[in-house]
């Protein structure tokens, strides 16, 4: 698929960022589980931490197929920073896309500007894949909203300065759900421990525990009962996202393959001359492109206003499929080394993980797929 000159431009400048400033931190972050606040400003000085802010509130606002482009050359420098601007540009896209005049110039120029950071909290412990099954609450007392309840999964936990949430107004009622906007410095609200993970390990993945919240009844971004479908709405653009971010991982993965196999001599030859070793590569680069066509195919038609649910499913169900199963590759054709944190692709491996898991599913992706199917 053919990149627009700009489009081109951006991937270029995107890419040399991901290789010169984000690849170089990326294992001793990912060994002492922090994050690269440096590289989260350098992000932002690139006006990458404002791709879904509309232009008037100091924002890129960038077609799906940019934003698609965007999300894999960040993951090919590292995942955990890629997932991290992920989730904020789904912050910025809530209150972009369901905020009034007022909140919209409240919260979106400095979050546009990297700083507050966004997360948004959807998953509860025991409503991950549903979250209708939510129990989170928002109660109106007079021109408030007293909200409590527990978030899980909460990316940028730690780091967020501001928060869409998704609360039920009538906890027994799933048709309730609503979206609104809560400072992180909410009296009453606390951050849990961040999980000790598998792989994006750079990233801090917390829960959030909300006891007798209270907010003004003018955070509320949706009207009550209407919070659902502006999430799945959102999350369609989102599984473009993770799809990309899946491209760019597995990419990343593959160059380390190829590298590695050219290099490395077994049997008084390059591993890259062995067939075995050619036939991993060539299926490995298949899966690659084969799911980086399928994710820009899906950001095409969101960009050409189709209705992007299915296409969207199956990118993201593909490509996080096809980047585990590539960087498993990857650390095989490594051998013993791939098992080491000398090279990158043990990382990459644990990293690629949490694709098929977060944001929906391969399960649920499956689900969407086969319903598109048959209606």
């Amino acid at each position: 698929m053919n990149l627009s000159d700009e489009q081109q431009a951006i991937r270029d400048v995107v890419r040399e960022f991901a290789v010169e400033e984000i690849r170089p931190t990326a294992e001793e972050c990912d060994a002492d589980q922090t994050f690269p606040e440096e590289v989260w400003d350098g992000l932002a000085d690139l006006d990458m931490t404002s791709l879904t802010v509309p232009e008037e509130y100091g924002g890129l606002d960038v077609d799906r197929l940019t934003y698609s482009i965007v999300n894999e050359e960040v993951a090919y420098g590292q995942l955990a920073v890629a997932t991290a601007l992920s989730v904020h540009s789904l912050a910025t896209s809530c209150i972009a896309e369901f905020g009034d005049e007022d909140q919209k110039e409240r919260w979106l120029p400095d979050m546009a500007e990297g700083r507050p950071v966004g997360a948004f909290a959807l998953s509860e412990p025991q409503a991950g894949s549903n979250p209708a099954e939510m129990t989170t609450e928002a109660k109106r007392e007079g021109d408030e909203y007293v909200i409590n309840g527990k978030k899980q999964w909460i990316t940028n936990g730690h780091r967020a300065g501001v928060v869409v949430l998704f609360a039920k107004t009538d906890r027994d009622d799933p048709r309730s759900v609503t979206q609104f906007v809560v400072p992180k410095d909410a009296d009453g609200l606390e951050v849990g421990k961040k999980e000790d993970k598998l792989g994006l390990r750079a990233s801090d993945t917390t829960t959030l525990v909300f006891e007798d919240v209270r907010i003004p009844a003018e955070n509320r971004l949706t009207e009550e009962g209407r919070g659902l479908s502006a999430a799945f709405h959102i999350l369609n653009g989102g599984r473009i996202g993770i799809a990309s971010q899946s491209v760019g991982l597995a990419q990343s993965a593959l160059d380390e393959a190829v590298a590695y196999a050219q290099d490395r001599e077994q049997f008084d030859q390059p591993l890259s001359e062995i067939q075995t070793i050619r036939h991993k590569l060539a299926d490995m680069q298949t899966q690659v492109q084969a799911a980086r066509l399928l994710t820009r195919d899906a950001a095409r038609r969101d960009d050409e206003g189709e209705n992007v649910e299915m296409a969207a499913s199956m990118a993201k169900y593909f490509a996080s499929e096809a980047a585990v199963d590539v960087a498993n590759e990857a650390v095989q054709i490594h051998g013993g080394y791939g098992y080491t944190t000398d090279f990158d692709v043990e990382r990459l491996y644990r990293d690629s993980k949490i694709l098929p898991i977060y944001e929906g599913t391969s399960e649920i992706q499956k689900k969407v797929i086969a319903r598109n199917v048959l209606e």
